[in-house]
């Protein structure tokens, strides 16, 4: 078989731990959607991309489209989250440290992410509801690393 010498240099475990980054990205978007329905402005964030992406007000965006991108930007995350943790990692070594420091700058990742470049694209908000949209996305973002740095550290542990 060929391999080279950067895909022979690669742990067994490292495309295993990219797959629990996905699946614990995708509880943690299941965990989000309880704290999205408690919440006022919960389901906006992915109406603002569905919006962004069909150049519609979010209020009139297709949900089908709000919910696959919510779903996929979930599972993204998870795995982005797991490169964030293998980059800290390098740098402050495997364990706890590293996990939470991960998820210290995954957070302003996520919130910057949609605050800075998503919502400034959405048209129609009044401003009353962009804060309580961002207000609504940064519990989420919360809740959504609540979930996904435990089970990816956990994993990253077992590995």
């Amino acid at each position: 078989m060929f391999t080279t010498p950067l895909l022979a240099s690669v742990p067994p475990s490292l495309p295993l731990l990219f797959l629990v980054g996905v699946v614990g990205g995708g509880l943690a978007t299941l965990a989000m959607d309880r704290a999205m329905n408690r919440l006022d402005e919960g389901w906006t964030p992915p109406s603002v991309a569905s919006g962004v992406l069909t150049d519609t007000h979010p209020d009139q965006a297709p949900e089908r489209l709000a919910s696959v991108v919510h779903y996929v930007a979930g599972l993204l995350s998870g795995a982005l989250y797991v490169w964030l943790l293998l980059a800290v990692g390098s740098v402050l070594g495997t364990g706890v440290v590293a996990t939470v420091v991960a998820g210290v700058l995954m957070y302003p990742l996520m919130v910057g992410f949609f605050a800075l470049v998503v919502l400034p694209r959405s048209t129609g908000l009044p401003r009353q509801r962009l804060r309580a949209t961002r207000r609504a996305w940064a519990v989420e973002a919360v809740v959504y690393l609540l979930v996904l740095v435990p089970v990816v550290g956990v994993a990253a542990a077992l590995l």
